[in-house]
């Protein structure tokens, strides 16, 4: 095709546009009249057509976009779409279109210089008298300076974890130096493992933005070092209907358990690599204190336990201090069998 046949092409394709337009304001006058003063950003699509051609913009849309209006129009929707960020978008818009019901989705577009926008998408119809689908309006709401924002917290939110992280990797570091020569080897060994447990804690914080994370996850954290997912025995069992955790109650119970786990491999049941296991569940229930789980640590196969009347730091910090911290009850009994832990702890109904 020569330029002036292109010239030619496109010249047509203009007017067939604005012709478009123009019986698009015969027809709905007074609702093309209010789309165009609202201060909502608005498309009309030709229902009729496979790629939604577009065949109206309103003010507040070309402001938003950069676009002049002959710029879109005649276009398909998917020219508005920012493909390589989003490529399957279009389809998602496409799908629909061609939906009877409204649909709403946070899709990034593209502005005509380039610049990416963010905006929370609504897509309905526009029925003639016979309640026929002659148009669609699609409605725009600019998420981009919410989206910038998020984005911006998160980059600082990696970065406080990242310094939290270096953070206890120095008072690890401090302290073996402190104690190395002043205190017993295994005294060392037992804080070292404790701020390594904290650690692991953090980082699965830090990966779900300090929100809320799943006790699932949280188990699988403090126990994959001791074998938790090793195909070749099955040294664990863990049976529960999944929760979500607050950040507090979740390094606490990150705590519980390290303290567990590693009392279960030097002295419990993961210390007889033969037979010992452990059984992990716990339960939800609704009480006149809210809703409560009841979590279950039960040792099997180890060595027997012999009750000294003695407990040790990690006995009366879980009893205690984390026990205070869970805001709920923690007891340990050493049964001949093995040694059982039941934590009883409130769980927040805007948590599920």
């Amino acid at each position: 095709m020569t330029d002036i046949q292109l010239h030619v092409f496109k010249s047509r394709q203009k007017r067939a546009a604005e012709a478009e337009i123009e019986s698009f304001r015969k027809h709905l006058g007074p609702f093309v009249a209010a789309a165009e003063t609202t201060r909502m950003p608005m498309v009309f699509t030709d229902a009729k057509a496979s790629d939604s051609t577009i065949v109206f913009a309103n003010k507040s849309f070309l402001a938003l976009a950069g676009f002049a209006r002959e710029d879109i129009l005649g276009q398909p929707f998917s020219f508005l779409v920012a493909q390589r960020r989003e490529p399957t978008a279009s389809l998602a818009i496409l799908a629909a279109f061609e939906d009877t019901a409204d649909s709403y989705m946070d899709v990034c577009y593209r502005r005509k210089d380039g610049a990416l926008f963010w905006a929370d998408t609504f897509v309905g119809q526009v029925l003639d008298k016979k309640g026929e689908t002659v148009q669609r309006f699609v409605s725009f709401h600019d998420l981009t300076k919410h989206i910038q924002e998020e984005e911006r917290l998160r980059l600082l939110l990696d970065e406080l974890n990242h310094r939290t992280q270096n953070t206890l990797a120095t008072v690890q570091s401090i302290a073996v130096q402190t104690l190395r020569g002043a205190a017993d080897d295994a005294v060392v060994e037992v804080f070292e493992g404790r701020i390594l447990a904290l650690s692991r804690g953090h980082s699965l914080l830090g990966r779900d933005s300090w929100e809320t994370v799943s006790l699932r996850d949280l188990i699988g954290q403090m126990l994959q070092p001791f074998g938790l997912d090793d195909l070749r025995v099955a040294r664990f069992s863990v049976e529960g209907e999944d929760v979500r955790l607050a950040p507090k109650a979740a390094l606490t119970l990150a705590m519980v358990l390290h303290e567990l786990v590693t009392n279960a491999a030097k002295f419990g049941a993961l210390s007889n690599a033969e037979t010992g296991k452990i059984e992990i569940a716990w339960e939800l229930e609704l009480s006149p204190k809210g809703r409560q789980m009841r979590l279950r640590w039960q040792e099997n196969g180890g060595p027997p336990v012999l009750p000294n009347g003695h407990k040790g730091f990690g006995s009366r910090l879980i009893e205690g201090a984390l026990a205070h911290e869970l805001r709920g009850e923690v007891r340990l009994s050493f049964g001949v069998a093995g040694v059982v832990c039941q934590i009883d702890m409130p769980i927040p109904l805007e948590l599920s």
